[in-house]
């Protein structure tokens, strides 16, 4: 099932029918337990709803309330091996060698919820930068107690020039305005995603496809509920949260991205997120 956040409420798709869910508000729906059981609940009881040319879907909005948005780092090993080449010359390149192998992952603070941008809508890139690439990754929500209840894609948009030059400097490479989407939806299954499960990401330029990549969650060496349990150690979420699970599709390094430039990430059966480089 799918949740979709929308400018005059919230939709549920579940197979081909769509619902408009009685609560408006995102939180209260989202933050359960037992969420997929209990929007099967509400499609049984609910009238469905036709989307038509004269009549569309509202708008859609970002698949996020109050949520606090936070990433986990050097859970494939492509990135291990893309932060140690970035960081070689800081001297902070056996920090993320380091990182990979331990018992404790990375997580940072990526975003709060009225930052973030949802699809169709425009990242961007540092003007302090010279080096920057989107970072495709499944992201998880969980609860208010930590329990994974669904899905959506994240865009992790990152100044590889800054993490670079200091592994200090993350939050700045990480952490500004318009360096986080989510979106189409939030998905809802009844099972987790198969370790099968393909990310797929595409660069599009003045109408030409400039790098493709895809990798599945099998490649994944951190799985959702070590990252899930390393957030939550000490941390509360009273709406439940957002968690991007790192990337493992790494443009060389001699591609930036531009202003103009249009990100496809697909991962079925969740959608894809679109975003257009400002």
């Amino acid at each position: 099932m799918k949740l979709y956040k929308t400018e005059h409420g919230i939709i549920l798709e579940k197979g081909d029918t769509f619902y408009r869910l009685p609560e408006t508000d995102w939180d209260i729906v989202v933050n359960r337990d037992d969420l997929y059981e209990w929007l099967s609940l509400q499609a049984e009881s609910l009238i469905s709803v036709t989307f038509t040319d004269e009549f569309p879907m509202p708008e859609v909005l970002a698949p996020i309330g109050t949520q606090e948005v936070w990433a986990s780092g050097v859970t494939y090993n492509r990135s291990k091996e893309a932060r140690m080449e970035e960081s070689e010359k800081a001297g902070g390149d056996t920090f993320y060698d380091r990182v990979y192998d331990a018992e404790r992952p990375e997580l940072f603070f990526k975003s709060t919820a009225w930052r973030v941008i949802g699809n169709h809508g425009t990242v961007r890139i540092r003007r302090d930068s010279t080096w920057d690439v989107p970072e495709p990754e499944l992201t998880l929500f969980a609860s208010e107690s930590g329990t994974l209840v669904g899905y959506t894609i994240g865009n992790d948009m990152s100044s590889r020039s800054i993490e670079g030059e200091n592994p200090l400097y993350l939050p700045q490479a990480k952490s500004y305005t318009g360096s986080a989407a989510l979106g189409p939806c939030l998905y809802v299954p009844q099972e987790p995603l198969s370790p099968d499960t393909v990310i797929d990401l595409s660069i599009i330029r003045e109408g030409e496809e400039v790098f493709n990549g895809e990798i599945t969650l099998a490649s994944m060496k951190r799985k959702a509920d070590e990252l899930l349990r390393f957030l939550y150690r000490e941390m509360s979420f009273p709406t439940g949260s957002y968690l991007m699970t790192g990337t493992g599709i790494i443009p060389p390094s001699d591609f930036t991205l531009q202003i103009g430039d249009t990100v496809h990430i697909t991962i079925e059966p969740i959608g894809t997120l679109t975003n257009t480089v400002g």
